[in-house]
Parts: C-alpha cells; sequence; structure tokens
C-alpha cells in the first residue's frame, strides 16, 4: 500500500486511478483550510514530487486536489479525492443523488440498548437543524431537517458499545448529534459528550482523538460499471485500544 509521509503524519492510499484517490484519513488532519498543512496540500504535493508512483493521475494544471465529500476534522477514514474537474463532476453527482453508501464505526459511551427482536439494523431518525448547539443543544436552533442514521451493534463492553453506522442522510456532526441525543456520545467528542470524560481518558488512557472513524464508501469508479466499495483495513489503534482495554470512564 502506498502511504503518503507528512512529517510524524502517515496517510495510506487505499485506492487511486485515472483522475482520482481514496485516502485513510488521520483524525485532527483538516481537509483543506490550511494551505500547506492540509490533507489537500499535502496530497497534492506529494503526487508532484513522487509522479512515477501515481502514473495514472494526471493534474488539471490550476485545478489541484479536492475532496468530493466532507469528513469532520476530527474524524478518521475514507475520503475520496478528485484530481481534474470531470472526475468531481462524476463522483459529485453521486453524492448529491444519494446512492453512495457511506458506513463508519463508533465508540459510544455506556451500553446501548440492543436492537428488538427480528430487526438487525436501529434507526435513529430525530429531525436536525442545519447549525447545532452543542451538547447543550445538539438538535440545534431554527427549522429541523429530516435526518436518518443507521446503526447495528458490533460488540459491547462494560463501558463502551462499539457500533456500524450508515449514514442516510447528510447533516452537519448527524451522527455525533444522534448519538447524542440517544443518550450514548461518541467516546472522544468535546463538542458533544461531557468535559468530564474528555479530560480523564486523555490523562488516564492516553485517548485525545475522537471515536468516529468512516469504515467503507461504496460508489460507482469511473472506469467500472457497478459499485465498488474502498474500505480502510482495521481500526485506528487509538479506537481499538480504548475499546479492548475498556478505559473506566467518567461520562456524565
Amino acid at each position: 500500500m502506498i502511504t503518503i509521509n507528512f512529517k510524524s503524519l502517515q496517510i495510506p492510499v487505499l485506492a487511486s486511478a485515472k483522475g482520482w484517490l481514496a485516502v485513510d484519513k488521520p483524525a485532527g488532519l483538516s481537509i483543506h483550510n490550511d494551505p500547506g498543512r492540509d490533507l489537500c496540500s499535502i496530497t497534492l504535493d506529494y503526487i508532484q514530487k513522487k509522479p512515477s508512483i501515481f502514473k495514472d493521475i494526471i493534474l488539471d494544471p490550476g485545478y489541484g486536489i479536492h475532496p468530493v465529500h466532507r469528513l469532520d476534522k476530527e474524524t478518521s477514514g475514507v475520503l475520496l479525492l478528485a484530481a481534474d474537474r470531470e472526475t468531481f463532476r462524476f463522483f459529485s453527482e453521486q453524492f448529491e443523488t444519494r446512492s453512495v453508501k457511506k458506513r463508519y464505526i463508533a465508540i459510544l459511551h455506556g451500553s446501548l440498548t440492543p436492537v428488538k427482536t427480528g430487526h438487525f439494523w436501529g434507526t435513529w431518525q430525530w429531525p436536525l437543524a442545519k447549525d447545532s448547539g452543542g451538547r447543550k443543544n445538539p438538535v440545534g436552533s431554527g427549522p429541523k431537517q429530516p435526518c436518518e442514521t443507521r446503526y447495528r451493534i458490533i460488540d459491547t463492553s462494560a463501558h463502551y458499545t462499539l457500533v456500524e453506522v450508515e449514514l442516510l442522510t447528510g447533516r452537519k456532526h448527524q451522527i455525533r448529534r444522534h448519538t447524542k441525543l440517544a443518550g450514548h456520545p461518541v467516546v472522544g467528542d468535546a463538542r458533544y459528550g461531557s468535559d468530564r470524560a474528555i479530560k480523564f481518558l486523555k490523562e488516564n488512557c492516553g485517548f485525545d482523538r475522537l471515536g468516529l472513524h468512516a469504515r467503507s464508501l461504496t460508489v460507482v469508479l469511473p472506469e467500472n460499471q457497478g459499485s465498488q466499495t474502498i474500505e480502510t483495513p482495521e481500526l485506528p489503534a487509538q479506537m481499538r485500544e480504548i475499546f479492548e482495554k475498556d478505559c473506566i470512564n467518567s461520562e456524565g
């Protein structure tokens, strides 16, 4: 696997072809708006310095590298990048029509109640405003928009629940807001979780990231007829360790 190296960061390239590449974005790294240090800048610089590694990617002069969709700075995982305008439009249409399947892995505080017998997936359907009021008002003020998030429990420990999540709509911080409304915020969430838990996990467990990872993206690629799934090979180390060690938290 090709890895883009930038100082202490390692950014695995999960797949690439003419006009696009998909990377495993580290948590805490901005996608853009931080010239020279954001993901798009780092990726563009790497491709320009090592063109022989990405023979299929022919950069569009003056275009650069652009994200086709969004991931919060705090979230890690699969991110699709376009290297020319035509490819960007090709992928963007799929996101606009909601034909792309996006699945995440999250570690939640507490024991999530299992879905009723006969239903493998549960659904959160709280309507959300465009902007959130944070932990005190995750729904947000102003007009509410329909939202739908599917989830299933993968595993549980004494203090956490590991879930797979699928976004059926795409509102800002949708997973983080829906889990908060469900009473089980994402571990490490400084915006929607508690300050007490954040401090405890950092000082006692060495956990200083958001427990949310974009696991896979299913999309039609320009060079293929059917849908293809691009996914990360495993959870980030910090997420695996916090769940496996079940470091006691003090949420509340």
